[in-house]
C-alpha cells in the first residue's frame, strides 16, 4: 500500500547513489546479489540473537534491492536481472520469519509458519497475475513505473514487510502477535489480489 509513496521519497537521493555506482562499473546483478547475500547474514543474525545486528543487515540489505533496480534503468535493464531480483527476493523475505522460528522455536515456529503461509499467498497471487498479465500485454507502468513486469499492489506490500521486519528485530520478545498481525493484513491482500486478479482477467 505504501510503496509508490515510499518509492518517490527516496527516489532522489537513490537515484544519485545508483548514478556513482554505475559510473563505477558495478553492475544491477552485482548489487543484488550483494542484497541477497547481506539479507541471509541478517537471517543468520536473527537466528543466533543479534537482534539489532540483524535490523541493520536488512535495512543495508534493502537499499541494495532498491539501488540494483535504479543502476538497471541507468544503465541496461534486463529480463535476467528482473527474474533474480525477484527470486532473490522472495528468498529473503522468507529467511527472516524462519530465522526468527529458529531464535526461539518453542514460542515462535507456529506464527513464523503461518506468517510464511501468508508470504506464499501474497507471492503466488501475485506472480500468477505478472504472467498472465504479460501475456496479455497489461502494464502496470502508471502506478508502479520502476518495476520490471507487472506489479499487483496490496494492503502488505515490502515497505510494509519492512516495517514488521523492523519491529521483529526491535521487540523480539513480541514477535508472535506481530508475526500474526502481519499475517491478518496479508491476507486481506491476498483476498483483494485474488479477488482483483479474477475480475481483471475475465
Amino acid at each position: 500500500m505504501l510503496d509508490k509513496y515510499a518509492t518517490e521519497l527516496i527516489k532522489p537521493a537513490v537515484d544519485v547513489l545508483a548514478s556513482k555506482l554505475a559510473r563505477a562499473g558495478i553492475k544491477a546483478d552485482h548489487i543484488t546479489l550483494a542484497a541477497f547475500v547481506i539479507g541471509m547474514t541478517a537471517a543468520i543474525l536473527i537466528a543466533t540473537g543479534a537482534y539489532f545486528a540483524g535490523a541493520i543487515a536488512i535495512l543495508i540489505s534493502r537499499l541494495c534491492d532498491a539501488l540494483d533496480g535504479a543502476v538497471a534503468r541507468q544503465t541496461q535493464s534486463t529480463d535476467a536481472g528482473g527474474f533474480l531480483d525477484i527470486s532473490l527476493d522472495f528468498l529473503f523475505y522468507a529467511s527472516i520469519p524462519l530465522a526468527f522460528a529458529v531464535a526461539n522455536p518453542v514460542v515462535n515456529a507456529l506464527p513464523a509458519a503461518t506468517l510464511l503461509a501468508a508470504f506464499m499467498g501474497t507471492g503466488s497471487c501475485f506472480l500468477a497475475y505478472a504472467a498472465l498479465a504479460a501475456k496479455r500485454g497489461i502494464s502496470s507502468s502508471v502506478q508502479y513505473p520502476h518495476q520490471s513486469f507487472y506489479f499487483m499492489g496490496g494492503l502488505a506490500e515490502a515497505t510494509e514487510t519492512l516495517a514488521f521486519f523492523m519491529a521483529f528485530c526491535i521487540w523480539p520478545e513480541h514477535f508472535a502477535p506481530l508475526a500474526y498481525a502481519f499475517t491478518a493484513l496479508c491476507c486481506v491482500t491476498i483476498a483483494t489480489r485474488i479477488y482483483g486478479g479474477w475480475h481483471s482477467l475475465r
